[in-house]
């Protein structure tokens, strides 16, 4: 069983410290906003967690991959828990690229692989575009 250990540093500040050791700050008040907010860093955890597959499924694909930047973008139910309810991913590729394998690696991310958006998609509909830009 892996363990996170929540410690409160005062207000809405909390240091979150990971199974791995790392450590991460938490500002959940409206002010003063120290920190990143539990909700903004689940959009990073799917970034990552989908961007990770990404690199990893093009680079098995033997694409030329030189850059990828995601932007995701969320919508939150207005009631409390206020969860995520709708998610749009921008996928930002460079490289010389086939559109296909493209295509399929981010069907099989976000369909498969990313544990992240298999979580959020029990309460957000998750939406995605991509764009592939020439190499540099």
């Amino acid at each position: 069983m892996q363990t996170a250990t929540i410690t409160w540093i005062q207000n809405q500040q909390f240091l979150a410290t990971l199974p791995s050791g790392h450590a991460i700050p938490f500002d959940n008040g409206p002010t003063p906003n120290t920190a990143a907010g539990s909700m903004e860093i689940l959009l990073a955890a799917l970034g990552t967690c989908t961007a990770t597959d990404i690199v990893s499924i093009l680079a098995k694909k033997r694409q030329k991959l030189e850059g990828l930047e995601l932007v995701i973008s969320g919508e939150r139910a207005a009631d409390p828990p206020q969860v995520w309810t709708k998610l749009e991913i921008i996928y930002r590729l460079r490289g010389k690229l086939d559109e296909k394998a493209v295509r399929d690696t981010i069907e099989l991310s976000e369909n498969k692989y990313c544990s992240v958006a298999a979580m959020l998609n029990k309460t957000a509909k998750i939406t995605y575009r991509y764009e592939i830009l020439p190499p540099q």
